[in-house]
């Protein structure tokens, strides 16, 4: 992945506008060369348009999007060298399958050699050798979804588009045909974006994901930072589950902590109060709040349910469990805790009335207000 160059995509200040509505609000992001990255976000959210705008299909409001540093506002599809793969597919009913790839050259001469081998080499690529001859209706959903890519990939773009194209498929082929995706587009090296609403695809695929909210990204980051420190409320809750609490800071302190590997260190603590629990809330893996966070000061914090710990001795609560959903590896436990509704991870699922608590450095800091 080239990190020194001009970026592969860039889109500048870029807003989309239908009339009244806004669908993409002066939206800023670079992709890196050979990069695969990664659109998420509810419906309505601007993912699809941002796509659509980077493959020229849609131009924009205001704002330029760039190529390798070159502007190509204005320029047409064809002639900004991508590949797109849609959320339907859209293949060509009337055409054989080697056809179908084949028409993805009609703008291109292929890279490497004639038009026949090229095919034969694309269909290779995605496990579909030997069926260039055989009709698009007789193929699976993840053969279609297969046949579509490499008739993206024909041409040798530098970008490939990827718009929701596993919707449509049952969860099990899903997971086989991301990682499938995946081996891929590293295999080629190609830039990569990719749109989804799947936030599990989105944190297994990418090197990085843009989580989008109202046409703009609340959050660019690589997979683990998404899950593991949301920059907001929205990220937090949005990709994957969350126990989401707010209260007031009373005290700022400095403890000793010793870590995994059995090294002491100094930690910071914001003792916060929420309802009439005080909880203690690690400040050391927030660098933009650790030193401005103060008593009086409302914090909003977040745990990931894996995080609750039953019978743990830091931050105890005592809650009972309302539901509980088995999910295979673990169960998801519903927990009642003063009227608040708390998510717990367990493989040994408790009932009753549990006390369940977290470490200091467990609880991620997503909002402050003074």
């Amino acid at each position: 992945m080239n990190r020194t160059g001009p970026p592969a995509v860039e889109l500048d200040g870029v807003t989309r506008r239908y009339g009244e509505t806004t669908a993409v609000d002066d939206l800023s992001l670079a992709v890196r060369e050979g990069e695969f990255f990664t659109l998420v976000g509810p419906s309505g959210c601007g993912k699809t348009t941002t796509l659509r705008l980077i493959a020229g299909f849609e131009a924009p409001t205001q704002g330029e999007v760039r190529f390798g540093g070159t502007s190509v506002t204005g320029v047409p599809p064809e002639d900004r060298d991508v590949g797109v793969v849609f959320q339907n597919y859209a293949l060509f009913p009337h055409m054989t399958v080697g056809e179908n790839v084949a028409y993805g050259l009609r703008f291109a001469d292929p890279p490497g050699g004639g038009a026949e081998a090229r095919v034969q080499e694309l269909l290779e690529l995605v496990d579909l050798g030997g069926m260039a001859d055989r009709d698009p209706d007789t193929l699976s959903g993840g053969q279609q979804q297969r046949v579509a890519m490499a008739r993206a990939l024909a041409p040798g773009p530098d970008v490939l588009l990827l718009d929701e194209p596993m919707s449509a498929l049952d969860a099990k082929l899903r997971e086989r045909l991301r990682v499938q995706v995946r081996e891929i587009q590293q295999e080629l090296g190609i830039t990569t974006i990719y749109v989804t609403h799947d936030q599990e695809e989105a944190l297994a695929v990418s090197d990085r994901v843009a989580v989008m909210r109202d046409g703009t990204p609340e959050q660019v980051a690589p997979p683990r930072t998404i899950y593991r420190e949301p920059a907001t409320e929205f990220v937090a809750t949005f990709v994957g589950d969350n126990n989401v609490l707010s209260g007031d800071v009373t005290a700022v302190r400095s403890t000793d902590a010793v870590d995994d590997n059995g090294a002491g260190n100094e930690q910071s603590i914001a003792d916060v109060t929420v309802d009439d629990a005080t909880l203690s809330v690690g400040l050391n893996g927030d660098s933009d709040v650790t030193s401005t966070v103060s008593p009086g000061d409302r914090l909003t914090f977040c745990v990931r349910p894996e995080r609750l710990a039953v019978d743990a001795d830091q931050n105890t609560l005592t809650a009972t469990v309302t539901s509980a959903e088995f999910l295979g590896e673990t169960t998801r436990v519903h927990l009642d805790w003063e009227g608040r509704e708390l998510l717990l991870r367990a493989e040994n699922p408790p009932t009753g009335t549990v006390t369940v608590g977290f470490a200091p450095t467990d609880a991620h800091i997503v909002d402050r207000r003074s």
